[in-house]
């Protein structure tokens, strides 16, 4: 497992305390985070993105976990927000179990590679229980990216 992950993490695009109860404002949620790295030019065009892709099929995946993600050209490169919520929140998940953590990324339109590697790394990672019980019990953004470094 590569350290790519990492590289598109820090400390402002990840919390312990995400907030929402629907998946629009889960979604808009994480979209705010990753507005903060000032890397994303349109939050009107980067949250159609995702929205789109959401509507073709959700990213709710298994587990509790979703990631939800768009191509758009409101960025120039990947970025990605992590959040995990204390209580977990219908995302019309595969397995229809809610979601408690949540890791969006934005792609460039252009580029398709690294989008394609950090959601395989992404998920990979995320397959192990354990691992998803130590981001769970991470109490803020250095925790959860600890744990993260520890299993990369």
């Amino acid at each position: 497992m590569s350290m790519s992950l990492l590289k598109y993490l820090t400390l402002d695009t990840v919390t312990a305390d995400l907030q929402g109860t629907a998946k629009q404002e889960i979604i808009e949620n994480l979209l705010d985070i990753l507005m903060k790295t000032g890397k994303v030019k349109n939050r009107e065009a980067a949250l159609a993105a995702v929205l789109d892709r959401e509507k073709k099929m959700s990213t709710g995946m298994e587990n509790g976990i979703a990631i939800p993600h768009g191509k758009t050209d409101a960025v120039d490169e990947l970025v990605a927000a992590v959040g995990i919520m204390k209580n977990a929140v219908d995302f019309d998940a595969l397995d229809k179990e809610p979601s408690r953590i949540f890791i969006m990324t934005l792609s460039s339109s252009q580029r398709t590679g690294p989008h394609i590697q950090f959601l395989k790394e992404i998920s990979e990672l995320l397959r192990s229980e354990d691992m998803r019980r130590k981001l769970l019990a991470a109490r803020d953004p250095r925790g959860i990216l600890q744990v993260l470094a520890d299993n990369l």
